[in-house]
């Protein structure tokens, strides 16, 4: 289970198109239109897997997905509008460059036709497109953007790996069974400006150890750069097997201000959105919740078409708490891009200031079938028919102690009248006899 896990993994992904470009060129609020979903069967599996002297094992884990139309709403051929993620990007990125070379990076943007706003296909946002910007960025500004080729929002997620675990095997200590011992070979990321930030906490987010406590569980994710801890929320069952529902909390993206000890992630801006751009190729890219879900209102008023619901867009984890195997999930986050006009860079027009949503994506499973009904028969069902067993032979035995009593009570009852008996002849005092007795 733990090499090549059975569970049914999907991502589903939504776009933001923006409906009124051109409005927003000239200082509008955009118009968002949430689009998809689009769904993929994710299929993980390990690779390189060694095991070391020193209670732990190393591993790389894949993910390959594959489109699943049927569960779609549209096409990966269908078009949607979005910031021209990698012209703004570098925009806001060369804001404070001298003027002479933004405005040559402005007079090569015209000559290649190039706009704050792309009409592309959902395909070629997500796995990569030719753009010859990438070029133009790298010739003008070297290192600026250290990539060549397509670029796509999840180029480097399908057919790769999420870096190099090596977690601890629980042979010595079951409790520290999953934890990462490092990533990378690191024993913390560099990506933050505080050692606590830096930490790497917790499992690699598949398993957890057993025997939880309803605290508090924590993990590392690549995806994020970072570890979370998301916190307990109530008991239930999933499919009748017991889960501790594990939810994120409101600190998770919360600013210094709000929550000092996140003061590592910063510089940061309103709560409820994550600086990432130390650990993205230092592009202007947050990570938050989907709609700016306990965000700082004032991300979600920033633009229209918003609408924030815990039941859909909050995470949760539900794991069972013996085992600390998670029995149903669901991952979220959401992608954001931050615009604005940049003086020399004509490109990007009268563009008010604006941390805007690009596309939210969930990685979610569940166990089901003989993998759940093994689970449920071993962990729940043969368990509680021990129990009401137990209680069956307690009910039985209690007849057989009250005859062994009884027995036993006659029997000193008997050996009591024996011994008088012997007593009162060596005494030479009469014995009555049963007649006797009876006639008596």
């Amino acid at each position: 289970m733990w090499k090549d896990i059975p569970v049914p993994f999907y991502m589903t992904v939504h776009f933001f198109e923006v409906m009124n470009p051109k409005e927003v060129l000239r200082g509008a609020k955009p118009v968002l239109s949430q689009r998809g979903p689009y769904v993929y069967r994710e299929f993980r599996y390990k690779t390189n897997i060694t095991f070391h002297d020193n209670d732990t094992v190393s591993f790389l884990e894949y993910r390959n997905l594959f489109f699943q139309p049927h569960l779609s709403n549209g096409t990966e051929d269908e078009y949607i509008i979005v910031p021209n993620i990698l012209m703004m990007g570098a925009a806001v990125m060369m804001e404070h460059l001298p003027n002479f070379v933004k405005l040559l990076l402005s007079g090569a943007l015209a000559g290649l036709k190039q706009e704050a706003f792309m009409n592309r296909t959902v395909g070629e946002i997500m796995w990569g497109y030719e753009d010859p910007l990438i070029d133009t960025i790298n010739t003008l500004v070297p290192g600026l953007i250290p990539f060549k080729g397509k670029f796509g929002l999840f180029a480097e997620l399908n057919n790769s790996n999420s870096g190099l675990f090596t977690v601890n095997t629980g042979m010595k200590d079951i409790s520290r069974v999953h934890m990462v011992d490092s990533w990378n070979g690191l024993k913390k990321v560099n990506y933050w400006r505080s050692s606590e930030c830096n930490m790497i906490n917790g499992t690699a987010g598949e398993m957890w150890p057993p025997f939880m406590s309803p605290t508090s569980l924590e993990f590392y994710s690549p995806d994020a750069c970072r570890s979370m801890t998301l916190v307990y929320e109530q008991s239930g069952k999933f499919e009748g097997v017991p889960t501790y529902r594990f939810v994120a909390p409101k600190t998770l993206f919360a600013n210094g201000t709000d929550y000092p000890p996140n003061e590592g992630f910063c510089p940061c801006m309103q709560s409820g959105i994550q600086n990432v751009s130390t650990c993205r190729l230092n592009a202007p890219i947050f990570i938050s919740h989907p709609h700016f879900y306990n965000a700082d209102p004032a991300l979600v008023n920033a633009v229209e078409g918003l609408h924030p619901s815990k039941d859909q867009h909050g995470l949760f984890l539900d794991v069972h708490p013996m085992t600390g195997i998670p029995m149903n999930c669901s991952i979220k986050l959401q992608l954001n891009l931050y615009i604005k006009q940049v003086s020399g860079i004509i490109q990007t027009g009268k563009i008010k200031p604006v941390v805007l949503p690009l596309l939210w994506f969930a990685e979610s499973g569940s166990i089901e079938g003989s993998v759940l009904k093994q689970f449920y028969t071993n962990l729940v069902l043969i368990p509680s028919l021990l129990d009401y067993l137990q209680y069956i032979f307690l009910g039985l035995s209690v007849p057989l102690i009250i005859s062994a009593a009884v027995l036993m009570a006659m029997s000193q009852v008997r050996a009591c009248r024996c011994l008088m008996r012997d007593a009162h002849i060596a005494a030479g005092l009469p014995w009555p006899s049963r007649n006797w007795a009876a006639s008596r």
